[in-house]
């Protein structure tokens, strides 16, 4: 088979398409034929020797990507038959290897793909869609809502915004440059404005003014000082949601803090949602990926797909990491 494996940390030319063995599924496993897998931007800092949630760095070489779409081509011994030709998605969790033509994984991880999802959207919805509505657990959303999304023509804030208008919240919809605010626009949002602009803030104040309300949540993956600018849009009461902190870039971003007196000043609370809590609220993984699908499926969440051939991933870390991309990114094999 094909695939893009990173024998030496360093830039995104270091990843290299390659001929290689095609793995073997063990027991109760499966072996996947790839039509689409997911890049997440997690994957540029473990391409670079960085650790992000895990303990050590990934062992080299390896072949990156932990979302893949495809159809179940082989089994291994005392797996289900009845997965044999299926169209499946699967998050492999700590174990990589999506960024191929062939992915081996435990057959307890499979979801059927919905009918009339393509591979791309079901690997959107498999990592990205099920974190936002880990995230969307944390604040309830209805008519009285006013949201602020930063980065809202990502992978996340795009359902973010999608999710937030189908509840009947005011959406405003922060992201950068016209290209991103004009998909905003079309997801949706009340309002898209450009946070690369100074006076933005400006903007948004000048709408909630208008409509005599002040926001309620602000979904914030950005950090540093748009992140402050949107949270000092905040009414009492506000929350502060954050899901990361990429600044201009992942590894140089930096979380927006609040001591204890600043929170009770102005009557908001900020919390960080990824991890133990974010299960615990969403029911479990399993369950966020069922609902993510589903949800998909029916329509009501439309997941933004940018698509790279296998053999580009290098290509689509360069654009992920320098903000090129809108959506989530798919390599298509």
């Amino acid at each position: 088979m094909h695939a893009v494996r990173l024998h030496a940390f360093g830039p995104a030319e270091n990843l290299t398409y390659e001929h290689t063995d095609d793995p073997v599924p063990g027991p109760a496993q499966v072996r996947i034929a790839v039509r689409a897998a997911g890049v997440h931007l997690l994957d540029t800092a473990l391409r670079q020797g960085m650790t992000g949630p895990f303990p050590a760095p990934v062992e080299l070489p390896t072949v990156p990507g932990r979302e893949v779409a495809g159809t179940v081509e082989s089994l291994g011994e005392g797996t289900d038959p009845d997965w044999l030709g299926r169209r499946v998605v699967a998050h492999l969790g700590n174990v990589p290897g999506g960024y191929a033509e062939l992915a081996v994984t435990d057959a307890e991880k499979l979801h059927t793909i919905p009918g009339g999802l393509d591979d791309a959207a079901a690997v959107a919805m498999i990592g990205t869609g099920r974190t936002t509505l880990g995230i969307l657990g944390f604040t309830p959303l209805g008519p009285d809502s006013v949201v602020l999304v930063t980065a809202a023509a990502g992978g996340i804030g795009t359902l973010l915004v999608q999710y937030a208008k189908n509840a009947g919240a005011t959406v405003v919809a922060l992201a950068g440059g016209p290209a991103k605010v004009a998909l905003a626009r079309a997801n949706g949002a009340d309002l898209a404005v450009d946070y690369t602009l100074p006076d933005w803030p400006r903007h948004v104040r000048t709408h909630l003014d208008a409509l005599g309300r002040a926001a309620t949540v602000v979904y914030d993956s950005v950090g540093s000082t748009t992140a402050r600018a949107a949270v000092d849009l905040l009414g009492k009461g506000g929350q502060h949601v954050v899901y990361g902190w990429s600044g201009s870039g992942l590894h140089d971003g930096r979380p927006l803090t609040f001591t204890e007196d600043e929170l009770a000043t102005r009557s908001i609370t900020s919390e960080t949602v990824l991890g133990p809590a974010m299960l615990q609220r969403g029911g479990g993984l399993r369950a966020l990926e069922t609902r993510a699908l589903a949800e998909a499926a029916a329509g009501r969440l439309r997941p933004a797909v940018q698509r790279y051939p296998l053999a580009e991933a290098a290509a689509a870390h360069r654009d992920l990491e320098t903000r090129g991309t809108t959506g989530k990114v798919v390599l298509i094999a």
